[in-house]
């Protein structure tokens, strides 16, 4: 590892080693399969403060200069509550609209008169999103904290048959590998980011009736291309299918159950099919199927817990840290079904990152304040000149490199290259 020591980002979670980590296992995994395809690798190296910067690569990005916009809604933020504190996540219409239907037009004059936990369950229930804080100690006793505590980091099952799928000679570790990206903010999208930077083509799928943070798609929109299928109807799921049938990886990132419901669950996978999911609370448990994001899973599992209020981490080191441990084990699936073939299942969650980061230990540590230049680039796109955090991790044999810059959402054809 190079690069400054690892007290580089603000507050007491290892936030930089975990970083780092991440790195370093998707482009070692990737070494070994490009290893396995007939390229030498060369010494892989991962640079701490590029890793760093690049999980929070959404605060780097520039258009034409300037920011490409606030990533967080105005009513998005933390709230104190009766008895504690309560964030409220409103960065979608429908997410702002449930909280108002229950907190009123002042919201903050809402929370303030009840208990923080009924106001989460009460905006849930509504539809939104929000999270009351909790001290660690208190999570790891709650039913839920015990039942990811229980789930491994990055799980690779096999849930099905298939034929070996042996990878041919190639220059990049992820040459040939098709991938639909069916994901949204950050972490989902993330994994395909870097998927697509070790060579794999990666369709993102969206709808047009879906919200959209713009610049977080922006951000990880590098080396996809992009179409959209209304998977409300009949004849785009059919589309999906078909993609899928051609295709090797589907990664998903809507709650449990839900894209089940539509036909694309664990049991209707095509042989030798690769599914990753991605969720908020982990895949197992009373919550599995909560909603949840990056800054309320912190309050949830105490890793915002501060001495008098909430203090959000230095990055959003959960979404972040879940897409390339997302990536990781996607690579690992397609080595073994390389050898021993199989349909495989992936499973990575939020709050199971947030156990593993709350596992590191503390140290005392500030921001850097240093240059980030050396670790910029500039691209040309359909939104415009854009300043961006280049792809960390060294791999000599096959340096992890995009494409192609982001593309406007809806703008692909829904079919492979």
């Amino acid at each position: 590892m190079t690069g400054a020591g690892e007290r580089v980002v603000a507050g007491p979670f290892r936030v930089a080693h975990a970083a780092a980590w991440c790195v370093r296992r998707v482009t070692g995994a990737a070494a070994e399969l490009l290893r396995e395809r007939g390229t030498d690798p060369g010494p892989v190296s991962v640079d701490l403060l590029h890793a760093v910067e690049s999980f929070r690569s959404e605060r780097h990005l520039l258009v034409d200069g300037a920011s490409p916009g606030p990533v967080w809604a105005p009513l998005s933020g933390d709230y104190r509550a009766a008895d504690g504190w309560v964030r409220l996540h409103c960065n979608h219409p429908l997410h702002e609209a449930a909280a108002r239907s229950v907190l009123g037009d002042d919201v903050a004059a809402g929370v303030l008169r009840r208990p923080a936990e009924q106001v989460a369950d009460l905006v849930l229930a509504a539809g939104g999103a929000a999270a009351a804080l909790r001290p660690a100690a208190r999570w790891r006793g709650h039913p839920q904290g015990v039942a990811v505590a229980a789930e491994p980091l990055v799980a690779v099952d096999r849930v099905g048959d298939g034929s070996a799928r042996p990878l041919p000679r190639a220059d990049r570790p992820l040459a040939g590998v098709r991938v639909l990206d069916l994901t949204h903010v950050i972490a989902g999208p993330v994994c395909g980011r870097t998927l697509a930077a070790h060579g794999a083509d990666v369709l993102h799928v969206g709808a047009a009736h879906l919200p959209t943070a713009h610049p977080l798609a922006v951000d990880t929109g590098f080396g996809k291309r992009t179409t959209h299928l209304d998977l409300r109807a009949e004849e785009n799921r059919a589309v999906l299918r078909a993609l899928l049938a051609d295709g090797d990886v589907l990664v998903q990132s809507f709650r449990p159950d839900s894209l089940a419901a539509k036909g694309f669950g664990e049991r209707d996978l095509p042989p030798g099919a690769i599914l990753v999911s991605l969720s908020a609370y982990g895949h197992s448990g009373p919550w599995r199927t909560r909603r949840g994001f990056d800054s309320l899973v912190q309050l949830a599992t105490g890793i915002a817990a501060g001495a008098d209020e909430p203090v959000p981490l230095p990055a959003q080191a959960l979404d972040h840290g879940t897409g390339w441990l997302a990536a990781f084990g996607v690579i690992t699936a397609l080595r073994r079904r390389a050898v021993e073939g199989g349909t495989w299942h992936v499973r990575v969650s939020l709050a199971r990152t947030a156990h593993w980061l709350d596992g590191l230990g503390r140290i005392d540590s500030t921001e850097h304040g240093g240059p980030v230049d050396a670790y910029l680039s500039e691209v040309d796109s359909a939104f415009g000149r854009l300043r961006h955090v280049r792809v960390p991790g060294g791999l000599p044999g096959s340096p992890p490199r995009w494409d192609s810059a982001p593309r406007t959402p809806g703008a692909d054809p829904a079919q492979w290259w």
